[in-house]
């Protein structure tokens, strides 16, 4: 690993103006980052050219987006040229945009994911799918995120897979690598403490938490990994946002980048 990105969610409290934007991207590079994944900041063509303005003034890559589902279901020529923008090939979406309750509903999103996908694969881009916990539910036996391994087409769709929620999903982490080896171009880094706020397991800065990093990132590595990209969602143990990231870089640099 000799580079990392930063889901730029972690920083979202900073990112509301303008200037503040300006201003992230800038501390974002300061702690070390040299790419950043987006998450909903851009909404149009105008707010694409500044949010490349601001990666660029910072030097600044962006590996993938957190996007809009319903712009990628109804305009996605629209969506393509945004991409081209901010120079990415990966158009993801954070999660399931109306959560299945059932098998069928499933293979529904399923069906249109692999429709939206083919298309942006006939054009040079990949349709990138985030996971939470609740795609280890079960249906008739088999979880979603079995379901979405099994009919995901892996030529034009990939998994921007996230070490805590997988592990929150019961999952182990290091497997789930080995099943979508050459499937996951990101990887979120997300560490898990236990015994939060009800006594439940929380996210916290990589290495104050439980997730076993050591065995996971050279895994990913081997595995076909192009992207590390830090996330947290909340609880900044160390402070602010800023300090969390730079606590994560720091841990992340001595221990395991080249």
């Amino acid at each position: 690993m000799d580079k990392l990105g930063l889901q730029i969610y972690t920083v979202r409290a900073f990112t509301g103006t303008p200037d503040g934007m300006r201003e992230a991207f800038l501390n974002i590079r300061r702690a070390g980052y040299t790419s950043v994944q987006t998450a909903g900041q851009i909404t149009d063509v105008e707010s694409a050219k500044y949010y490349k303005e601001c990666a660029d003034n910072a030097e600044i890559a962006i590996c993938g987006t957190h996007f809009d589902w319903k712009m990628m279901s109804t305009d996605l020529d629209e969506a393509m040229k945004i991409h081209d923008i901010i120079g990415t090939r990966n158009m993801g979406i954070g999660g399931m945009p109306s959560i299945a309750q059932s098998e069928e509903q499933l293979l529904e999103f399923v069906e249109k994911a692999n429709g939206i996908a083919a298309k942006l694969g006939e054009h040079g881009f990949k349709f990138t799918y985030h996971n939470h916990s609740f795609e280890f539910k079960k249906f008739n036996g088999k979880t979603m995120m079995d379901t979405l391994i099994e009919h995901f087409d892996p030529n034009n769709i990939s998994f921007v897979l996230d070490t805590y929620w997988v592990q929150h999903g019961g999952y182990d982490v290091r497997k789930m690598l080995e099943r979508l080896r050459g499937r996951v171009d990101i990887l979120h880094l997300k560490d898990m403490g236990a015994c939060g706020e009800n006594n439940a397991p929380y996210i916290t800065e990589i290495g104050n938490g439980n997730i076993n990093f050591e065995d996971i990132i050279p895994l990913a590595e081997d595995s076909g990994v192009k992207d590390f990209v830090v996330e947290q969602d909340n609880n900044f143990a160390t402070g602010n946002a800023f300090d969390s990231i730079i606590t994560s870089f720091n841990y992340l640099k001595e221990n395991f980048m080249k």
